[in-house]
């Protein structure tokens, strides 16, 4: 991951952003609130393979239950704070949704999701995904996981509590955010 601060010769306008991200479509490009573009290298196949993995398990249950939608890692939400984040997974209620302009939904969506998604890869900062967790509670999500494979560590974000750290759990309960949804982690530990 690369950080790269462009002010003052350039801002990062939610229009100069969305012309960077259609330019170069190969990339994974986040913006902080603090207007810094992060420039993201594709994962490594187990890291697609576990986020395929966990994806697949949400959108299952959402397709079961119709509370929501579910979006992958190459979607951007505008946050709050100005940021543009793309959590490896994340989910909106459908009524938080449908309160959406046609036109806000065609571009980064302007909310938060309430669930967030962060696996992290061999090449992540730990303490980088944790602020971002923290940002996304910060902006409104009520729910985050990040799972890192290396340390057999969840860390659950949850508003207003610190991080509760489990150790090589079998499986992650998502109520009552995604009620009744249980997600299997044998491919994460595997």
């Amino acid at each position: 991951m690369i950080s790269l601060n462009l002010r003052p010769s350039l801002e990062l306008t939610d229009e100069v952003f969305e012309q960077l991200c259609r330019q170069n479509p190969e990339l994974r490009l986040e913006r902080t609130a603090r207007g810094e573009l992060v420039a993201m290298a594709p994962v490594g196949s187990e890291s697609g393979l576990r986020s395929a993995d966990l994806l697949g398990q949400l959108w299952q249950w959402n397709r079961r239950t119709s509370l929501g939608l579910v979006f992958d890692s190459s979607t951007g939400f505008a946050l709050p704070n100005g940021a543009i984040r793309s959590p490896d997974a994340a989910w909106v209620a459908k009524e938080r949704w449908q309160q959406l302009t046609p036109q806000q939904r065609r571009r980064f969506a302007p909310l938060c999701p309430d669930f967030v998604l962060e696996l992290r890869s061999p090449t992540d900062d730990l303490a980088t995904l944790q602020a971002k967790l923290q940002e996304y509670l910060e902006n409104g999500s009520q729910l985050g996981w990040l799972i890192d494979p290396e340390s057999q560590r969840v860390y659950v974000y949850r508003p207003g509590q610190p991080p509760q750290i489990l150790e090589r759990p079998a499986c992650l309960e998502g109520d009552p955010v995604l009620p009744g949804f249980v997600a299997d982690l044998s491919l994460v530990w595997a």
